[in-house]
């Protein structure tokens, strides 16, 4: 039902706060050895999530997590970098507030379609 009134922003939305949650670890952990940057393949993930819903596909896998590649390898294997993470994260963060105005708005104009103003 929330595919046929949202489409694919109420997957986006989910796959957004799971990639804020990714981000946030990331950079929790900046200072950790050996602690490894991953990412969530932000693309490929709602792609097969549409898919699942669509029926086409099958897989019941979680979203495409990818371990990043440092620009600059830190000496104790740590592969996190705080400035590359901080402009992934806010980038984030503002997809995520576009996409949920979007459908703050559809729920508006719902709700005002059903007290029929």
């Amino acid at each position: 039902m929330s595919e046929q009134i949202f489409g694919i922003h109420g997957a986006a939305l989910e796959l957004r706060s799971q990639r804020m949650g990714v981000l946030a670890s990331n950079i929790a952990n900046a200072a950790t050895p050996g602690y490894k940057a991953r990412d969530i393949d932000f693309n490929a993930a709602l792609e097969a999530r549409m898919l699942r819903q669509r029926g086409t596909s099958t897989e019941v896998s979680g979203p495409a997590l990818v371990y990043r590649s440092p620009t600059m390898p830190a000496l104790d294997g740590n592969t996190v970098e705080l400035g590359r993470e901080q402009v992934a994260f806010a980038e984030n963060a503002l997809a995520y507030s576009a996409t949920l105005s979007f459908v703050q708005g559809k729920v508006n104009t719902i709700t005002r379609a059903l007290k029929g103003e």
